[in-house]
């Protein structure tokens, strides 16, 4: 899938975030807010394993991103730290990355359908046409 679907997606949740949570990582809100609706579908374990799957793509694309942890409940802990080394440039490339890997694997495991309507109740303002274009492509590849 595009980065710059997954791009689109990180500046929607920062435009939206409170300004507390503006500091924070905005891929971090991305996949905070996916969890409690994947971990209804696959579980929380199912959620960590597909979670996990995307770490370690975008970390073979971004090495720094090895080191971030998955929690047992399916959240990620340990940008903090490694925001106060990278520069903000660093941060958004594996952010994008993350959220890019974390999409695509959505699609092939539920399906456009699935993702784009989960998105959808997730974020119901983000426009998911371009979205819906964009996983027919990756589909055919």
């Amino acid at each position: 899938m595009p980065k710059e679907f997954a791009r689109r997606l990180l500046a929607h949740e920062v435009a939206s975030a409170r300004p507390a949570e503006a500091n924070d990582s905005t891929a971090f809100h991305v996949c905070e807010k996916l969890r409690p609706s994947l971990s209804k579908y696959l579980g929380v374990d199912g959620f960590r394993s597909v979670l996990a799957r995307a770490l370690a793509r975008a970390g073979a694309e971004i090495p720094w991103m090895r080191v971030l942890h998955i929690k047992a409940d399916g959240s990620l802990e340990g940008l903090g730290e490694l925001k106060r080394k990278l520069d903000s440039s660093s941060v958004a490339e594996g952010e994008i990355a993350l959220v890019e890997q974390l999409l695509e694997l959505l699609v092939i495991f539920i399906g456009r359908a699935l993702t784009l309507e989960l998105l959808h109740d997730i974020w119901p303002r983000f426009d998911g046409q371009k979205f819906l274009k964009e996983a027919e492509h990756y589909e055919e590849k």
